[in-house]
């Protein structure tokens, strides 16, 4: 199949980008002498795990489906954390993991026996919250007040028995200078147990591949950090990373519509079901062929097919004028995407294309009333 003929909607993963993305990871993993593995979280295209695998082997789960999926299709164990575990599926979560890391100290308690009788060794770590973050956004703040993620340094003094590590994560699509920031209130705060325990990870929302990130300030701060601390395996798991920039959604305008003066093109895409970091975060995706307004042009809004009052982004003006049935293309739309899709409303879910690096695209997967029907029922 020809680019031009993949079915619109399409959420499409372009190989030579993301094999780009790829490649740059693996090189500040081995340059730094760190570990960094994929959050599903961001991304869990399993049709392309083989692609994955030659460069980075090891994934980070946040809940028993994510832990199978490392297990069964990525071919190694998870390194697993979940706010919260239950105990109809911690054992399952248990068998597939090679780390588990515990949001709160009772719950490492709690699930303690388990492990200790486990036939296989697991690395157990605490989630720690240094109570600093320069996230702007609450909703992606993990170090807000009264946020129920990790544990503070006021509650643990001391390193409970068993536990082999720490996990910290702060950011969010941040660079290295604020990783930098992060890791000195870590220091401060938890350096007593540093020496203590076998590895740290530094969690995600490290968007090394974004253009202009300063990799070598990365390599060097997590080189020096590694010098300081001998005994640490360092861990990152960025998420937005691995797919950044590297695939698009492919749209189309069924209709234009105007009230009061704002037009509105209707496409066959829903940003709250499709795209709802757009609505949350919020950003303002790129479009092929659109930019930002300047005064005295025509300006659009794209509208969702949600019956959401609020679905929809703006504002934008096209380089030519826009019809029905033009085909737009929303760019950097492979992360938290596909993963965050919901089906409300019933409304079409758009097919996952991957596009070879020779320009020929396949459908890995179309969906359509069963997959509806077979959620609800």
């Amino acid at each position: 199949m020809k680019r031009e003929e993949i079915p619109s909607p399409s959420f499409v993963l372009e190989e030579e980008k993301f094999r780009k993305n790829l490649a740059l990871i693996r090189s500040v993993k081995e340059r730094a002498g760190v570990d960094i593995i994929m959050a599903f979280k961001a991304f869990a295209l399993w049709k392309v795990f083989d692609v994955v695998r030659e460069y980075i082997p090891y994934t980070t789960a946040s809940s028993l489906s994510e832990a199978r999926l490392a297990y069964e299709e990525m071919k190694s164990y998870a390194h697993t954390y979940a706010p919260v575990y239950s105990n109809e599926e911690f054992p399952e979560i248990l068998s597939c993991s090679s780390h588990i890391t515990f949001n709160s100290l009772t719950q490492y308690e709690h699930f303690r026996s388990q492990i200790e009788v486990s036939e296989r060794h697991i690395s157990c770590g605490v989630r720690i919250n240094p109570e600093y973050s320069q996230v702007e956004t609450d909703l992606y703040n993990p170090c807000a007040p009264g946020s129920r993620l990790g544990v503070t340094a006021d509650k643990m003094k001391q390193l409970p028995e068993g536990i082999e590590g720490l996990h910290c994560h702060t950011l969010c699509e941040s660079d290295s200078y604020m990783l930098a920031n992060v890791l000195e209130k870590v220091e401060e705060r938890f350096g007593h147990l540093l020496p203590q325990i076998k590895w740290l990870n530094m969690g995600g929302g490290h968007l090394m591949t974004r253009e202009g990130y300063d990799t070598e300030h990365l390599i060097l701060l997590l080189q020096n950090f590694k010098a300081k601390y001998p005994n640490l395996q360092i861990i990152l798991e960025p998420g937005s990373a691995f797919a950044w920039r590297a695939g698009y959604l492919k749209s189309t305008i069924l209709d234009i519509v105007e009230n009061r003066g704002i037009r509105t093109l209707m496409l066959n895409v829903s940003f709250a079901c499709h795209m709802p970091d757009c609505l949350e975060m919020p950003y303002r995706p790129e479009v092929v062929g659109a930019h930002v307004p300047h005064g005295g042009e025509t300006v659009y809004r794209l509208g969702g097919n949600s019956c959401l009052s609020g679905d929809f982004v703006g504002d934008y003006a096209f380089d030519k004028e826009p019809q029905i049935g033009d085909t737009i293309i929303l760019c950097d739309m492979m992360h938290y995407t596909t993963v965050k899709t919901t089906m409300f409303n019933g409304v079409s879910h758009p097919s996952i294309v991957w596009e070879a690096e020779d320009g020929t695209a396949t459908i890995l997967r179309q969906f359509g009333y069963e997959d509806y029907k077979n959620r609800m029922s």
